[in-house]
């Protein structure tokens, strides 16, 4: 049993396919642009706090940089009393340069593949 609708709400909804299908089109272009924006929005605030993050990361990496090289020079001039000035600064050196070819080589491996470490 088929129920026909009341001639009224026929005007109100008589639209032909063509135009539903051009406003469904249409509406849906609206709402991928609409999500396209608001994921780009996401995106710029997440951004944001990460630079902010990478900023403070930075600033600390320089600081920490800035104390070990005092402590360096202030190794470099206590060993400086002891066995000059000369040798105090190549012992210094040499000391760091095998401390980071040691750190070098266990980065290196650990960059490695597990079945190439032998």
């Amino acid at each position: 049993m088929t129920r026909l609708a009341h001639p009224d709400m026929l005007a109100e909804h008589d639209e032909s396919v063509p135009t539903l299908v051009g406003r469904l089109v249409e509406e849906t272009r609206t709402l991928a642009t609409a999500e396209v924006a608001l994921y780009k929005a996401k995106l710029a605030e997440r951004i944001g706090a990460y630079k902010n993050a990478a900023i403070f990361f930075a600033a600390a990496g320089v600081l920490a940089l800035a104390a070990l090289i005092a402590l360096l020079v202030g190794l470099i001039l206590s060993l400086a009393t002891l066995i000059g000035p000369g040798l105090a600064t190549a012992a210094v050196v040499i000391g760091v340069l095998a401390i980071a070819g040691i750190l070098a080589m266990i980065g290196r491996g650990k960059l490695a593949p597990a079945g190439a470490r032998a």
